[in-house]
């Protein structure tokens, strides 16, 4: 886009364009999302900034108004398998606030200059400035949804110190904390968490991706409560600082899901968010992947059907690889069930249950070692599922928001019993590559002689292809009813 069709879409108030890039005002020194209600500035007083923290570095407030800190993020960061791509995926996972500069240019690859050369030429602010913008983010939401006193939330959020929590929201809201937190409509927090409405763009599929976890929920680390429109889904979380419970609503408001975490401690909620994020499938851009569909005679009807269906990723990757070698060759409800045995043997009690919530899936560690006698599987499968382990603790396989996807799928490969299915269903889910196609699948087959189609065709469903897999599965279960396709995590 140039900076002319940008002010279209900003003239048209298109919300399809929030979180690819930001509107900053220079008479009002405000920055906005293309989508905001206020009125359309003059075009001579408009400049574009590619993100939010490139706004905020030029001077310009959050708008009141529209929130554009608060939009989804940019789904170009799943597609995208560069170095640039990387950082913002880890990042938003908070790698800056835990391992600083440094520790995010070695997970790259590339020196800390190097890094913020590339990320401030394409977004206008480097890894810090673009922390720092989460991390203010973070602070607001505590601030206004909960009564924790300004110093913790400081700390919390990720700021190395009071002073720089102050100056940093001033800058942002045009506001102190106090001020902040004194004009929220949210009731403070009542002991059940911290309550969240996760941002989407464009429609989506609740009632499918609901179903997509019912089927795979592991007794002990998940849970699927009420009925469906109003379920909601629970999962226990392993998270750097300590655990959490977080818990997802099938039914929000035009935009967003709500959600609801409890954490033993709050300088999670970044991760914690993103995880949930990931999970869910919430940075797509449907509008982009129904395009695409709609060329294609076959899919594009099964696409119409299903506006908005999304490629649910994974909270904890770990699970998800330990959960695709489980489920190799059997049944969904199979491999649920060797997953619930698993977390009843060797998972990490929470430090209370919570519901039907009693554990943390096992770490990679635990289970490197582990005898597995209370799996009914075969010695082959025990022998690979110990050797992913290893690996994973070893960091001879990284599977982690923003590793080289490439590297992985060779590392994973170069496992005894690992295959292309397993490795490209964990590209497609723990690593979020929205372009993974799995021909060798049995629901991907069946759904492809439902439609008509062959494996030749997925050539023209790129970049998107992990969503045409969703597509095939869901048509080959309405052809089958009594089939249960072979996608066991």
């Amino acid at each position: 886009m140039d900076d002319d069709s940008r002010y279209e879409a900003v003239r048209s108030r298109d919300a399809r364009f929030d979180g690819v890039f930001y509107t900053a005002v220079r008479t009002t020194g405000i920055y906005c999302r293309p989508s905001c209600p206020a009125l359309t500035p003059k075009r001579a007083n408009v400049t574009f900034h590619p993100s939010a923290a490139a706004a905020q570095a030029a001077g310009y407030r959050a708008c009141r108004r529209c929130r554009p800190d608060a939009v989804p993020g940019s789904a170009e960061w799943n597609v995208r398998a560069d170095a640039v791509g990387r950082a913002m995926r880890m990042i938003a996972d908070g790698v800056v606030d835990r391992d600083g500069v440094t520790g995010l240019a070695a997970r790259l690859g590339y020196s800390p200059r190097q890094v913020q050369r590339q990320l401030t030429a394409e977004l206008g602010a480097g890894p810090v400035a673009l922390a720092r913008a989460q991390r203010a983010h973070t602070a607001r939401i505590l601030l206004r949804t909960t009564d924790l006193p300004v110093t913790e939330i400081a700390f919390a959020a990720g700021f190395a110190s009071v002073r720089q929590f102050n100056d940093t929201i001033r800058q942002i809201y045009a506001r102190t904390p106090t001020q902040l937190r004194g004009s929220r409509t949210a009731a403070p927090r009542d002991g059940a968490g911290v309550p969240l409405r996760l941002a989407h763009r464009g429609p989506y599929a609740a009632r499918e991706v609901f179903d997509f976890l019912a089927r795979r929920a592991v007794a002990g680390i998940e849970e699927i409560t009420g009925e469906p429109g109003t379920r909601r889904y629970r999962r226990s979380l392993d998270l750097p600082h300590g655990t959490g419970v977080a818990e997802v609503g099938e039914s929000g408001g035009p935009g967003w899901l709500p959600a609801r975490l409890r954490l033993t401690d709050l300088r999670d909620l970044t991760t914690a968010v993103q995880r949930l994020r990931r999970l869910f499938d919430l940075d797509a851009d449907p509008y982009a992947v129904a395009e695409r569909f709609a060329a294609d005679p076959r899919l594009g009807p099964l696409a119409a059907a299903r506006p908005g269906l999304r490629s649910p990723g994974a909270a904890q990757l770990h699970e998800l690889a330990v959960r695709a070698v489980l489920g190799q060759q059997i049944t969904v409800a199979a491999a649920r069930t060797l997953a619930g045995t698993l977390v009843a043997a060797y998972g990490k009690p929470l430090p209370a249950p919570d519901g039907a919530l009693t554990h943390v899936f096992p770490t990679a560690d635990a289970l490197a070692e582990a005898p597995l006698t209370e799996l009914g599987m075969p010695d082959t499968r025990r022998r690979t599922l110990r050797a992913l382990c290893a690996a994973l603790a070893e960091g001879t396989v990284v599977l982690e928001p923003g590793a080289d996807r490439d590297a992985a799928q060779a590392a994973l490969l170069a496992l005894p019993g690992i295959g292309p299915w397993t490795a490209g269903y964990l590209r497609m889910r723990a690593l979020g590559d929205p372009d993974v196609f799995l021909p060798g699948d049995a629901g991907v087959r069946h759904g492809l002689a439902a439609i008509g189609a062959g494996p030749g065709d997925a050539g023209g469903w790129r970049p998107w292809r992990s969503y045409a897999v969703h597509h095939l599965w869901r048509a080959a279960g309405d052809a089958q009813p009594r089939v249960s396709p072979a996608v066991p995590s």
